[in-house]
């Protein structure tokens, strides 16, 4: 076990020698000195847990010595008793207020005296201890409230993490649905190109007939009617024709024929269009005719916005783009649908294409304007979250937006929104020609 240090200071080497027995005799260390600056020295070196203090000696007084060690950081803790024949009042109140905590009157009594060093020795024991538990408990605060910040960092980390992996896992499944999606509409392409082909030969092969019928017809007509023929077989003959409504049939076939091509070149139109937007869940990176891709997606939505908004193209001239055609496709579906709800009465889509050289890059600038209602301004900056719309429960996912901010991050892209409530909005994608890097492994 430690033992305890004592430093003893009195100018009366007597005084000294005795003290000092007795303590030793007692099992504490003990350390001497006979002036102030001796006992400054002194206590500074061996750092003792107690001195007993003679406050009448040459030079510095024992109030200045306690009043100098308590002045010391590293000296100011050690308990301090003063050893003095002063007894008025004032001397230990004066003892007091520089810093002693107790005081011995002499004639020194020995029992006394070791009672008192026990006595406080014991309490800076306890008092070490207390500093010694509060510094413990509040390393163990401090570690504790690190903990629950990192806990808490942990499980902000793990909710960003559900929330990133719920979104991937809808952003996944939409990507999925337009998977499916674009493969049904390649079957049903491919099922409908195949009767369209007949039709349209057998049109052709009828047009063809039409025509040879007609000539016969034409020409029995000027045998039968110019020809000298009897007047009641010529009238009967006419009579026919005309019952018939001859005249009227041709001209009404030929009409008919042009519309029923028409309508078959229509469905053709559609069909491309299907082939062109089918594989939307495709992964190869190619050079795109923007302009195509977005012709195809407005005969995929036609139904969707022709009741709603006419469609103003004002294409520039652009190269082609390095790109995920079908997945731009989807984006371009999103933005015109999105601006066809957006009209409460007819308006105008305006989808206009230019070529634009920024610090050296060559991008493509794609717009896409509605005369809408706009988006009001509280909730500009949210249109991009995942699961976020205005729409009524049931009427929208919420990801379509958020789905062609991938997209076109995806592409190294970049996609803009400028908006005014009442007025309309604008939609900006800038695509570079050339991607820098081109993440084929995301979706």
């Amino acid at each position: 076990m430690k033992l305890s240090t004592v430093l003893i200071v009195d100018d009366t080497p007597a005084n000294i020698a005795v003290l000092a027995g007795y303590m030793e005799d007692q099992k504490y260390k003990v350390v001497v000195a006979q002036d102030g600056e001796e006992a400054l020295q002194r206590a500074d070196y061996v750092r003792p847990d107690l001195i007993l203090l003679d406050v009448m000696m040459p030079g510095i007084d024992g109030f200045e010595v306690c009043r100098r060690l308590k002045a010391n950081d590293a000296l100011s803790h050690i308990p301090v008793i003063f050893m003095t024949a002063l007894s008025d009042t004032q001397s230990l109140v004066n003892g007091f207020k520089v810093g002693a905590v107790d005081y011995i009157v002499k004639p020194i009594q020995i029992e006394e005296v070791l009672a008192r060093v026990k006595t406080h020795l014991s309490l800076r024991y306890v008092q070490a201890q207390l500093v010694e538990s509060n510094q413990h408990l509040s390393h163990e605060i401090d570690a504790r409230t690190q903990a629950e910040v990192e806990l808490t960092k942990i499980s902000s980390d793990q909710k960003q993490l559900i929330n990133k992996l719920q979104e991937a896992q809808n952003q996944l499944l939409q990507s999925e649905k337009m998977a499916s999606i674009g493969q049904l509409a390649a079957g049903i392409a491919h099922e409908i190109n195949n009767p369209i082909g007949f039709v349209n030969s057998n049109l052709g092969s009828l047009q063809s007939y039409f025509v040879t019928l007609l000539d016969t017809l034409n020409a029995f007509k000027d045998i039968t009617f110019k020809q000298g023929l009897q007047a009641d077989v010529r009238s009967q003959l006419e009579q026919i024709w005309n019952d018939g409504e001859i005249d009227f049939l041709i001209e009404d076939f030929v009409e008919l024929m042009k519309e029923s091509k028409d309508g078959l070149n229509r469905v053709k139109e559609i069909v491309t269009s299907l082939k062109d937007f089918s594989h939307v869940g495709g992964k190869e990176w190619a050079e795109t005719d923007l302009h195509k891709g977005i012709d195809s997606t407005l005969n995929i939505v036609n139904n969707e916005i022709k009741y709603k908004a006419d469609v103003v193209k004002k294409y520039g001239q652009i190269p082609l783009v390095k790109c995920i055609g079908s997945q731009l496709n989807q984006v371009f579906m999103n933005l015109l649908v999105n601006a066809a709800h957006a009209m409460k009465e007819r308006g105008t889509i305006t989808i206009s294409t230019e070529l634009q050289e920024i610090d050296g890059v060559k991008f493509v600038n794609v717009e896409f304007a509605d005369t809408g209602e706009g988006i009001p301004p509280e909730i500009k900056n949210r249109i991009f979250e995942p699961f976020f719309t205005t729409k009524p429960i049931g009427q929208g996912t919420g990801l379509g937006l958020s789905l062609s901010y991938g997209i076109i991050q995806k592409h190294k892209g970049k996609i803009e929104v400028d908006s005014q409530v009442g007025v309309g909005t604008r939609f900006k994608i800038l695509l570079p020609v050339v991607p820098p890097q081109m993440s084929c492994d995301q979706d």
